[in-house]
């Protein structure tokens, strides 16, 4: 299974997977991803446009394929040189350290800064939008007082109407 007994047309048939395959059980050694993939470039002829194009397909390949693992740092190997105790082990990443709190409480009255310009502008337009309801309910209310009056007036003449023919029908 080594690179030697390919020839160069076997070899560019041959998947990138494949060939990452072949070349880590050559080396028999975990290696770099961008090493690997230096590497299959190499074999296979790559343009720099070809290298861009493909090196996100291969680094998807090389997840998705059950053969490989990532020992961390990008590096990679063949799954069947580990036992089962070892995949888990080398696997398990350390947990990230937390942010420290006064850092989120900077962060915090930096945004409160912002919020407060806002809310001026909101004020300001709050301000603006009471000062016209107050002079439109202060034209309505006279409007409406003038309204109530004929209205009012109205009433009582129905009122006045009714008394006279109740007094009639006595």
């Amino acid at each position: 299974m080594s690179l030697k007994k390919y020839s160069h047309e076997e070899i560019s048939k041959i998947s990138m997977i494949e060939l990452a395959s072949i070349i880590l059980f050559d080396k028999k050694k975990d290696m770099d991803f961008r090493d690997i993939f230096k590497e299959i470039a190499r074999l296979k002829g790559f343009s720099e446009e070809e290298k861009e194009s493909n090196i996100t397909q291969f680094y998807t390949d090389l997840n998705m394929d059950g053969r490989f693992m990532t020992k961390g740092s990008n590096l990679w190997g063949l799954k069947r040189w580990y036992s089962i105790d070892q995949r888990d082990e080398e696997i398990s990443v350390a947990p990230k350290k937390k942010k420290k709190p006064a850092k989120k409480k900077k962060a915090a009255k930096k945004d409160n800064y912002e919020d407060e310009e806002e809310l001026d502008i909101v004020d300001d337009d709050i301000e603006e939008l009471a000062d016209d309801l107050d002079n439109d309910a202060d034209f309505d209310d006279e409007d409406f007082d003038d309204d109530d009056d004929e209205y009012n007036d109205y009433d009582d003449d129905e009122d006045y109407d009714d008394e006279e023919e109740e007094e009639k029908q006595k």
